[in-house]
């Protein structure tokens, strides 16, 4: 039977079940709820939390890896691994279970694999109240992974409203949603930081504790029923992991079925558990009440006259490790000693625990367990997000503004453009109009400058944010449309506003052509650049999700487009021609000659006193007939890089 459960939810004067934000309040059996019913006169709350029974059953799962027989022949031979072997066990609400074992057992794989988030061959059978995963359960389902995926620059209260606005539905205001905010905040005791930065690598920010419990939080707020947590207490002292637990023991007497991984708890929050399933290299050898494990060990031989922390013993025998074995004083353990060991815990575990567990889970029926069900899970299997696209949108381009808010006008990448726009602007001061190699050297140094600077910026930008794509998108949070959309848009103000700078110091100090009209369509011209290598940035960075690799790639590209970009090659040969048309900088070189020149325009030259323009062999190469051709290819450019970007994030895995 479940320890606590959610009491039935009150119903109004028309019989209508009353759903609402929760607040700290009592149920009926005197157990302290963590997100209970908020008072009716306020709007309903779709999302309202419902008792989840999570059952698994001969839970297997194999990958397959590929190792290299025969190093000089360099053949490969492909074998199967088990990750996980034959896992059953259930969880009520209320109840914790925590999955004990040591590195590489599988305790992750499977708390992945009942978060719906595992991918690859998974046989056996997992369900939710009898049912299996759908997205009404995904929307019920808090996952917080081992490490915590947070924006460094945001405050504790920015990152928890956000996460806010983008799960919690429409129907909610944003004061409601805010109210919810600060009701997770002071049951997470966050309020002593909450105007704090998250923090980074390269600054200091809240402590582990306090970001685990702000990664917690934002799982709360959507009030979920069942609860998973990858090893929240690692990398934590004895006292924040106490704190942790404590937090994660009230949360499920609110009615929570909680599943936590953990590594290697203290005997305190050992006794916090009341379920424990231990593993060994994938396979199960204890699943129980936490009180029991002693008892059940010593019952099957292995006991111990010390007085240990339970935690310590579990560990041991997944090690195969016996506690009587006179040799683990000196860690002198054999291969074979460690493998008897396991056999032995196996078998007991067959003939003990494994046939009763499957006349438990075979018997068990969640009707008997008395929940309200959700009114709204017809809509919840129709509906697909719980917010409109333009709302995700708006809430991501603010989040991103904010984020980036100190990095957006970074001093240095400030300081690069300015002063090289300044020393370009002395080296070609006031450049005569005879000299128009040199003007034409200049014009090519904006398309390339700008050709190049804004894709080596552009190929960070998705691989700095996999992580928190993963994450995010996995708890369906918003559409990739509108986080790509949003993400592209937000550095628009710093991908054009240096550029714009940098023209109008160069463009006067360089002494190019004096006309209002033209300099505009330079600068139009320039910043139409810098949009179509962003886009191929975000195509590389997309594409590669490595920034190492990235970079390679976007030097050897940068390479090629300078080569080819008309200036230091004006005859191509005929083979390799096409290679130039590849290049942005080639189009860009071209129009900002167009709007420049005409062919029929003459300067002064030292031999014939004046020479047509069009006769230059720099500008007889490159041609300035058909300029809105040239405007259409790098608009297709723009377009089809960016189209290549977003179709590369649909393939990043979220599971």
């Amino acid at each position: 039977m479940p320890l606590n459960y959610v009491a039935p939810k009150p119903e109004d004067s028309s019989g209508n079940t009353v759903e609402g934000l929760p607040e700290p309040t009592e149920s009926h059996n005197g157990t302290v709820l963590a997100f209970p019913m908020q008072p009716s006169s306020q709007p309903p709350m779709k999302l309202a939390p419902f008792p989840v029974t999570l059952k698994f059953e001969e839970v297997v799962y194999k990958i397959k890896l590929e190792q290299q027989e025969g190093f000089c022949f360099g053949t490969w031979k492909t074998r199967g691994k088990t990750i996980l072997n034959g896992l059953s066990g259930m969880v009520y609400p209320g109840e914790i279970l925590a999955m004990l074992g040591p590195s590489g057992s599988g305790k992750t794989t499977l708390l992945t694999a009942l978060g719906g988030r595992l991918g690859g061959k998974l046989s056996g059978k997992i369900t939710y109240n009898r049912q299996p995963f759908s997205g009404a359960i995904k929307r019920r389902t808090g996952f917080v992974a081992q490490n915590d995926v947070l924006y460094p620059h945001l405050t504790v209260t920015e990152t928890l409203m956000f996460t806010a606005l983008l799960r919690l539905p429409n129907s909610l205001t944003r004061d409601m949603k805010a109210q919810h905010v600060e009701r997770v905040i002071a049951e997470l005791g966050l309020s002593r930081c909450r105007n704090s930065m998250i923090g980074g690598p390269l600054f200091r920010g809240i402590s582990g504790g306090e970001k685990k419990r702000v990664s917690i939080g934002q799982e709360m707020l959507i009030n979920p029923s069942l609860l998973l947590l990858d090893e929240p207490t690692s990398g934590l002292d004895s006292t924040t992991a106490q704190r942790i637990l404590t937090t994660i023991k009230r949360l499920a007497a609110g009615g929570r079925t909680v599943v936590t991984t953990i590594h290697q708890p203290s005997s305190r929050i050992y006794h916090m558990f009341d379920k424990v399933l231990l593993l060994s290299e994938g396979c199960p050898i204890y699943y129980g009440p936490a009180s029991s494990a002693l008892e059940y060990f010593s019952s099957i031989g292995f006991s111990t006259s010390l007085t240990i922390n339970p935690a310590d013993l579990l560990l041991d025998l997944a090690n195969g490790i016996s506690p009587d074995c006179k040799n683990s004083e000196q860690g002198e353990e054999t291969e074979q000693e460690q493998k008897s060991v396991r056999e032995t815990l196996l078998s007991a575990y067959e003939k003990n625990i494994s046939t009763r567990l499957k006349a438990e889970l075979c018997n068990s029926d969640v009707n008997n367990y008395n929940y309200t069900k959700d009114a709204n899970s017809k809509n919840y299997k129709t509906e697909q997000w719980c917010t409109s696209w333009w709302h995700q949108f708006k809430v991501l381009l603010q989040r991103g503004v904010r984020e980036r808010r100190f990095e957006a006008f970074n001093k240095l990448r400030i300081f690069q453009v300015i002063s090289v726009a300044f020393l370009g602007g002395l080296l070609w001061w006031h450049t005569p109009t005879s000299h128009v190699a040199d003007r034409i050297a200049l014009i090519f140094f904006f398309s390339v400058f700008w050709g190049f600077y804004p894709l080596y910026n552009a190929v960070f930008t998705f691989p700095q944010e996999r992580t928190m794509l993963i994450k995010e998108r996995s708890s369906g949070m918003y559409r990739l449309s509108s986080y790509f959309l949003a993400r592209t848009i937000g550095d628009l103000p710093l991908e054009l506003a240096l550029p714009t700078a940098f023209v109008f110091i160069i463009y006067w100090m360089g002494g190019l052509k004096p006309d209002p009209v033209t300099f505009i369509l330079s600068l139009i011209i320039v910043l139409y650049s810098v949009l179509v290598s962003q886009s191929l940035g975000l195509a590389f960075g997309a594409i590669l999700m490595d920034i190492k690799q990235a970079t390679t790639l976007a030097s050897v590209t940068t390479l090629v487009f300078l080569i080819a970009g008309g200036y230091y090659v004006q005859q191509i040969p005929p083979f390799i021609v096409w290679l130039k048309y590849l290049s942005y900088s080639y189009y860009c070189y071209k129009l900002l000659l167009g709007v420049q020149y005409d062919e029929d325009d003459y300067y002064e030259c030292p031999e014939r006193g004046l020479c047509r323009v069009g006769d230059l062999p720099a500008i007889k190469s490159m041609g300035l007939n058909h300029l809105w051709v040239d405007v259409l290819i790098m608009a297709i450019m723009l377009v089809g890089y960016r189209l290549v970007a977003y179709m590369a994030l649909h393939r990043v895995q979220l599971k």
